[in-house]
């Protein structure tokens, strides 16, 4: 072998064990990189993460909330409900007492009337007695005049 082949074989080693070295370079930068990257995922993850169970704290705190603004509502809708069925029973109670009323008024004009018929001096008058349960229809009811003897004049 000649000292040119020698030195073309030196050469190619030499070239060879570059590349080599500069591909073992480059996958240990890869690899670097590639921890860098998994590491700043982690980080990310975990901040993900911190954020999400914030958010999860926020929304059961405004679930909480809605819940017992939804509860409120329905204890004001029962109180309403049972104020209403109270006016309603007050109600009928007002309308049975109205037609109790209305009987009695019946009977004591009825009485009165009777009481017109009966008494000699009331069709000599010629006008409609003042005496009436609901008063005369032109005004208020007006008490008659007294004398000394307590009867009316």
């Amino acid at each position: 072998m000649d000292t040119t082949t020698i030195v073309w074989i030196v050469v190619a080693v030499v070239v060879v064990l570059l590349i080599v070295l500069v591909a073992m370079a480059l996958a240990r930068r890869s690899r670097a990189a590639e921890a860098r990257r998994r590491e700043e995922r982690r980080d990310e993850a975990a901040e993900l993460r911190r954020q999400a169970e914030h958010d999860r704290i926020a929304v059961q705190e405004r679930e909480a909330a809605t819940a017992r603004l939804d509860a409120e509502a329905r204890m004001s809708q029962a109180e309403a409900d049972q104020k209403a069925a109270e006016a309603a029973r007050l109600q009928e109670q007002a309308r049975a007492r109205d037609a109790s009323l209305a009987e009695h008024r019946a009977e004591v004009d009825e009485r009165l009337r009777r009481a017109d018929e009966l008494d000699p001096d009331q069709g000599t008058q010629g006008h409609a007695p003042e005496h009436r349960a609901d008063g005369p229809a032109d005004g208020p009811a007006v008490a008659p005049r007294r004398d000394e003897g307590d009867r009316p004049v």
